[in-house]
């Protein structure tokens, strides 16, 4: 498939549990939005009259926001580990379209939301952990 594509058909989202078992969780997954900053430093000089600068670090944070699901390897048995962990990185897989996203992150909280209309839905942000800049292939 070539060209541009939309949002739709996600072919991979899967995220370790505490224990470090991949779960396929793209199911329970809403929606979800991820970024892949640089770090930049300024270096102008003070011969020049606009900025100068330098790609740094790089990194990848983001939330995964979803329902609620207590079936066995879904999101719930996949976050609520997340304040126990005693192995806090986890990979998280992404892909659609042959494309795949994979990092190590720490998932730093699963907030749970029970709205006004009775929906339970959950929320849980993570970053990078491992220093291997985010890369698809």
């Amino acid at each position: 498939m070539a060209g541009k594509l939309t949002g739709l058909g996600w072919t991979t989202l899967s995220l370790d549990d505490g224990a470090g078992s991949a779960n396929d969780i793209k199911n329970d997954v809403t929606n979800f939005n991820f970024t892949t900053p640089r770090a930049v430093q300024d270096v102008t000089g003070v011969d020049k009259f606009a900025f100068e600068r330098q790609l740094l670090l790089a990194d990848f944070s983001g939330t995964l926001n979803g329902a609620y699901n207590v079936d066995s390897g879904k999101s719930h048995a996949t976050l609520t580990t997340v304040p126990l962990s005693t192995s806090p990185a986890r990979t998280l897989s992404l892909g659609v379209a042959s494309q795949t996203l994979d990092n190590e992150v720490l998932v730093t909280d699963y907030a749970i939301t029970r709205g006004n209309d009775g929906g339970l839905t959950w929320s849980a942000p993570f970053s990078l952990s491992d220093g291997t800049s985010p890369a698809w292939s």
